[in-house]
């Protein structure tokens, strides 16, 4: 085989792997940043309003061990994600979320529904269904509960292509202890 097949073969091969890797959304990505929480244990409730790349409040302040309910609504004209989660968890995301543009599922103001549930091979797909994150199109309005288990370094942002990279993520400030280490 010469060098030019080889290349090519390369890059469909990795292409294909990272279709398949980045469709299931069926875990939290990173266990440090928390746990889904249980609404009855919830100390309060934090109403997060999404804008076309900035979040209202931009910083969350929580307590080691708390459980918040969030309310997130899209006040923007583009489709946006609420994601709580590290740093290095979303560059990751990112990734899966730019599968999910290039595939037609997310186009600008609109999510592909039925794209999200296509099977991608080997039990993948591109659903967004993760306790730690919410997908939503203008208008629409969606709830997480998340246990912050312990203290690290946590972000909520969105991962939409672009929009962390224009300034949409804010901090999860931790009230308790951070000074005391």
């Amino acid at each position: 085989m010469n060098g030019s097949k080889v290349l090519v073969l390369a890059a469909a091969m990795s292409v294909s792997s990272t279709a398949f890797s980045a469709g299931t959304h069926g875990g939290s990505h990173d266990a440090s940043s928390g746990e889904p929480g249980n609404a009855s244990e919830a100390s309060r409730t934090v109403n997060v309003e999404m804008f076309d790349n900035y979040y209202e409040p931009e910083e969350i302040d929580v307590e080691p061990g708390e459980t918040v309910r969030f309310v997130v609504e899209n006040k923007g004209n583009l489709v946006h994600e609420f994601n709580i989660g590290t740093p290095g968890m979303h560059e990751a995301h990112q990734d899966e979320m730019k599968m999910m543009v290039e595939h037609g599922v997310i186009q600008g103001g609109k999510l592909n529904r039925a794209m999200m549930e296509m099977d991608m091979g080997d039990g993948h797909s591109m659903k967004h269904d993760d306790p730690n994150s919410v997908l939503l199109e203008p208008g629409e309005s969606k709830e997480i509960v998340w246990k912050f288990t312990e203290q690290s370094n946590i972000e909520f942002a969105c991962n939409v292509p672009g929009h962390y990279q224009a300034g949409m993520y804010g901090d999860v400030n931790f009230t308790r202890g951070l000074a005391e280490q």
